[in-house]
């Protein structure tokens, strides 16, 4: 080939290298002489910094980098390190020709002669703000949600590796599980689980569920660092790479340990709710049964009494009246466990020393026990007195012996015992303040939470058929309520039970003066004939009071409603000395018609006859009252008693 041809061939490659960079667009490929300045200018280079050609072509190329850079010398470097490595690559902002910056990726490679001369340098630059925006904007997003992450403090969030280990960690973990990160990253996240969930493979059992199905949700015990538990609500995510391939876990714990003990308050307090509503109804249910049971009792009892007066001595009859009576006297003391579950019994309040009544109780108790069963009696120091009905209280207890001699049929021990207790504001069953508590404590066979659920429910037992009228509980539950305390009941299967009464310590404002009808055994019985006006309206009840009145001598005049009475005594037929009434009538109560009598004749005595302890609204508590069903001796002393007040 000839030098001509090879001069134009030579041409034609220039010429084809120069079509080619100028027609780059999206790279600035320029040239620099050997001290740095420009010597050719592509359209890519115009395009990304903004100069025509004919602006920049002699000027030195440190006029893209910005102040900072060129008082560091930069440029300067670049062109040292290209000379003396072959080559300069570097990222760093850069400068349009409008003052903007943008982030440039830069190579720059030295151009030698072939007899090594250095000629210059070849640079390409491309701009990569697009890209330095993103990841900038990356890592503001990262750098706000590591912020986020470590500001939440009501949450623990925290990484897990593939195989479960700890790999971050923010402050509410921290505050939740009481580890800090450097005690906790690189541990196995299991030590968070209760032993026993350990040992049922729990930990590894939520992993293997989130690879399969990618999340899994759940509540239950987790452990503290100090080994404390708390309920937590537990959510796992798993975290896949671009390619589909698990690289961890995201866990979130959040402790909800007052939301589950505020719904079990709540659930609690729902029961007691229902119970109490329960237990409401059946003492309104047996306290009106008792009443109305009362009043036929009332004509049974006084009836008999009056037969076994007026027939003589008969071998043959008499044992059956007494039966008929025994029997009759079993059915008023059943009525009176009713009124006691019901709150509805008649109690003579008194201020009472438990200890000395305990003690008095003890030989008698000893001899129903039999030689199986020992007693004990345990009492804390000096025990305050209670404001009870000693007597009810004495039954209550006796009750609660043979339910405890029942519960253990092989024997054992039964301890009775007495000790101050105080309940605080906090306490959710009992007024804030003082009170003593007497217990009954077996070892006998114990009973379950459903049964004790149903102990103090009337007629429940667990004796069988014909060994208990399931009132005993109840009757010993009324007492205490109505003395303003609380029955409490404590038991185990297998392992006995303790029924405990707390009953307010005594105050001196407690307990009234002993009644007129309390002291009415000291009056003497009246004498001579005396008109009384007997109000009733169950036919056999008033019957029964008019030969009871009768047979003691009394002129008795009958009238089966308020409105009857008030129209007798206005006739004037007859003198009448004393009204005996019923408070439950029809149209117009026993208290009212006291009411219009204390009008109308402020000097007649009127005797109100109930079987309630606290007459129902509208009632007259001042009025003297005869407690159904009263006998022929209890209607003579009360009649006795309230003639002497009236003297």
């Amino acid at each position: 080939m000839s030098m001509t041809q090879s001069y134009d061939v030579s041409l034609l490659d220039e010429e084809r290298y120069r079509l080619l960079v100028d027609a780059i667009t999206d790279y600035a490929i320029f040239m620099l002489d050997a001290d740095g300045r420009i010597v050719s200018w592509n359209p890519g280079a115009q395009r990304f910094k903004g100069y025509e050609a004919w602006e920049v072509l002699g000027k030195h190329f440190s006029h893209f980098y910005t102040p900072e850079d060129r008082l560091a010398r930069l440029p300067e470097k670049a062109l040292r390190t290209a000379a003396s490595e072959g080559r300069f690559e570097s990222e760093g902002w850069r400068v349009r020709k409008d003052g903007n910056r943008f982030w440039a990726h830069v190579i720059i490679d030295p151009i030698w002669s072939r007899s090594g001369e250095l000629l210059g340098f070849a640079k390409v630059t491309r701009d990569l703000t697009e890209r330095k925006q993103a990841e900038l904007e990356l890592r503001r997003s990262e750098r706000q949600f590591q912020i986020l992450v470590q500001g939440i403090s009501d949450y623990a969030l925290y990484m897990l590796d593939p195989d479960g280990y700890v790999s971050s960690w923010n402050v509410g973990a921290e505050r939740i599980k009481g580890y800090q990160a450097e005690e906790i990253v690189g541990k196995h996240f299991s030590q968070f689980y209760t032993e026993e969930d350990r040992e049922r493979g729990e930990p590894q059992r939520s992993l293997d569920m989130v690879r399969k199905e990618g999340r899994t949700e759940r509540e239950g015990l987790r452990q503290r660092k100090d080994g404390t538990r708390f309920w937590a609500h537990v959510i796992i995510d798993a975290i896949h790479d671009d390619n589909g391939e698990l690289i961890g876990f995201a866990k979130i714990t959040r402790d909800i340990t007052e939301k589950i003990e505020a719904q079990k308050e709540l659930a609690k307090a729902r029961e007691e709710l229902f119970q109490a509503q329960k237990m409401e109804a059946i003492g309104q249910l047996t306290g009106g049964v008792a009443h109305d049971f009362n009043n036929l009792l009332m004509a049974v009892l006084g009836s008999l009494e009056i037969l076994k007066k007026r027939l003589p001595q008969d071998p043959s009859i008499t044992p059956l009246l007494d039966n008929a009576i025994q029997g009759a006297e079993r059915g008023a003391a059943l009525t009176q466990r009713m009124l006691a579950f019901s709150r509805r019994q008649q109690l003579n309040m008194q201020t009472v020393d438990a200890p000395a009544l305990i003690g008095n109780m003890m030989d008698f108790v000893q001899r129903s026990l039999g030689a199986e069963v020992r007693i004990e009696t345990r009492f804390s120091g000096n025990v305050a007195p209670v404001v009870t009905d000693p007597v009810q209280l004495e039954t209550a207890l006796l009750n609660l012996v043979v339910n405890a001699r029942d519960a253990m049929p092989g024997g054992g021990l039964i301890t009775i015992a007495a000790e101050d207790y105080v309940a605080d504001e906090h306490h959710k069953q009992l007024k804030p303040g003082h009170y003593v508590r007497l217990s009954v404590a077996d070892t006998g066979e114990g009973m379950d939470s459903e049964t004790i659920s149903r102990a103090a429910i009337p007629f429940f037992t667990t004796k069988g058929v014909g060994k208990g009228t399931g009132l005993g509980l109840s009757m010993v539950q009324g007492l205490t309520e109505q003395s303003g305390g609380k029955l409490l009941i404590e038991s185990k299967k297998g392992h006995g039970t303790t029924v405990s009464l707390l009953l307010p310590v005594a105050d001196v404002n407690d307990c009234p003066p002993p009644s007129e009808t309390a002291m009415s055994a000291l009056v003497d019985p009246p004498k001579g004939n005396l008109t009384i006006l007997a109000v009733d309206d169950d036919a056999l009840v008033l019957m029964n009071t008019t030969l009871m009145l009768e047979d003691l001598g009394h002129t008795v005049i009958e009238a089966y409603s308020g409105v009857d009475a008030l129209r007798e005594l206005k006739s004037g037929a007859h003198k009448v000395d004393l009204v005996i009434t019923d408070h439950s009538m029809p149209r117009m109560t026993g208290s009212e018609l006291a009411a219009a009598i204390r009008e109308e004749w402020p000097g007649l005595p009127v005797v109100l006859a109930t079987g309630y302890a606290e007459l129902p609204s509208g009632g007259d508590n001042r009025l003297p009252r005869l407690p159904k069903p009263f006998s022929q001796n209890q209607l003579q002393e009360t009649i006795a008693s309230v003639l002497a007040g009236a003297a």
